[in-house]
């Protein structure tokens, strides 16, 4: 990517539409939009204009050209736009045709070329209209399925992470100043004797804000990525019967043999506004064939990694096959979900607790007891995964430079007194963190993987 070209895309969605939103960005932005136009609208203020081809590619707004469109044309002079470069949008009506005509006038032009995947957005970037935090939200905003994820998202894009980490880096560099003066100044008369005290005072406050930010049990990270539920539990209890009904779908078979299912099942949901994946697993028991060994291993191993296990049981048999007292090798949670409650003419619904765990009764077969499962399911996702606004850490990157920081703190915080040379340098790596944190130091590593999901146009 040269920053010194001018780049054009389609910047809205799949054709035909009614509406195609075409950007350009660059320093030859205005006299594309000039010899296509003819003219020049007011800065941010639409225009309807009939675009023409130029003359023998001319970029000067030579006369002459085929119309292409009447379309509304808005000019943003830099730096008030959005990638803080010159940038025009057209838009035109969205037939493949009448697109195609305008990207290859485009495409004419000295000095126009296409963008590459995110290269806007990547503008935007360099030229300090977001920062690296700001650029992962608008990726969560384009890629959120649930309303959680889009209110999550947003506040990402908003800048709420990456402010705080510069409130926190501004902190962190004054301290570094005081213990530097220290430093350099060791004999200097107007130099206080202790300024290593109050840079200690800083790096105690910013240390535990950072602690508390980092308590949030992966909320954001955890929200973002869409939670998971397992059903699990021994063969032939109707596991797959329920991840059917929940999906409203065959997407699992059904069948009286034990041992159907061999491999996962995911069934993505959109449950109260919340993402979730739900697991139909192998059934658990001891088995001579390896497939199906190979499934109940897998089985077990999603379900350890599950945020919550619906642990199945079949009402009708003589010993239902409870888990053990002992949940915590399958998740964090478990609920016990008796099926086939029909058969056994125990009545349907109930809801109690087992071994301090919830016990739901349910039929997956007459779909009794299954509104309350989803309401039990939505208050679950509600209790543990609702991003606030203190919830500020969205991305593995986040955390783990935020936890690099506050150990950088911990390290200055513990170097006995006389070492200001050793706390200086904590404080140095723990305002690095931060910086990289918001792109604003040595980030040119992370760069491509960030920017490589974005799409042409954005």
């Amino acid at each position: 990517m040269d920053s010194g070209d001018t780049i054009f895309a389609l910047s809205s969605g799949r054709l035909p539409a009614a509406i195609a939103v075409v950007r350009v960005s660059g320093p030859r932005a205005g006299q594309a939009l000039a010899a296509l136009a003819r003219k020049m609208p007011a800065p941010r203020q639409a225009m309807l204009v009939r675009l023409r081809e130029p003359a023998n590619g001319a970029s000067d707004g030579a006369a002459g050209g085929e119309p292409i469109d009447d379309a509304l044309v808005l000019w943003f002079p830099a730096p008030k736009s959005e990638t803080g470069e010159d940038t025009v949008e057209f838009h035109l009506h969205g037939g493949r045709a009448v697109v195609a005509a305008l990207v290859r006038a485009l495409g004419a032009m000295d000095g126009l070329r296409p963008a590459e995947p995110g290269e806007f957005t990547r503008r935007s970037f360099a030229n300090g209209k977001l920062d690296l935090t700001g650029v992962e939200g608008l990726a969560d905003l384009i890629g959120a399925e649930t309303e959680a994820q889009r209110r999550q998202a947003f506040r990402q894009l908003r800048g709420l992470l990456g402010e705080q980490a510069e409130r926190w880096r501004a902190r962190l560099i004054s301290a570094l100043a005081l213990v530097e003066a220290v430093i350099d100044f060791p004999d200097e008369g107007d130099v206080p004797d202790d300024l290593v005290a109050p840079a200690r005072h800083i790096a105690r406050e910013l240390h535990d804000e950072i602690g508390a930010l980092l308590d949030d049990r992966h909320r954001g990270e955890r929200l973002r990525d869409g939670p998971v539920v397992a059903i699990s539990g021994p063969v032939n209890v109707g596991k797959s019967s329920i991840i059917n009904r929940v999906a409203g779908r065959a997407a699992a078979i059904v069948s009286p043999h034990a041992g159907t299912t061999r491999d996962v099942i995911e069934v993505h949901l959109d449950l109260g506004g919340y993402p979730l994946t739900v697991l139909d697993t192998a059934g658990l028991r001891d088995s001579t064939d390896p497939v199906e060994q190979e499934g109940v291993r897998r089985a077990q191993e999603r379900a350890a990694e599950a945020d919550l296990v619906l642990w199945v049981v079949d009402a009708s048999a003589a010993e239902p096959a409870l888990p053990p007292a002992d949940l915590g090798d399958l998740s964090p949670q478990t609920w016990i979900i008796v099926n086939k409650c029909d058969i056994a003419q125990n009545g349907c619904g109930k809801v109690a607790d087992y071994r301090g765990q919830k016990r739901l009764e349910l039929s997956a077969k007459t779909g009794h007891g299954f509104d309350k499962l989803l309401k039990m399911l939505e208050e679950f996702l509600a209790a543990n995964f609702a991003a606030d606004r203190s919830v500020l850490i969205t991305r593995a990157r986040h955390r783990y430079l935020l936890e690099g920081c506050r150990q950088s703190l911990g390290r200055a915080l513990a170097e006995p007194g006389g070492r200001e040379d050793i706390v200086a340098e904590e404080l140095r790596l723990a305002a690095r963190d931060l910086g990289r944190l918001t792109g604003r130091v040595d980030v040119e590593d992370v760069l491509d993987v960030i920017f490589r999901d974005f799409c042409i146009g954005k």
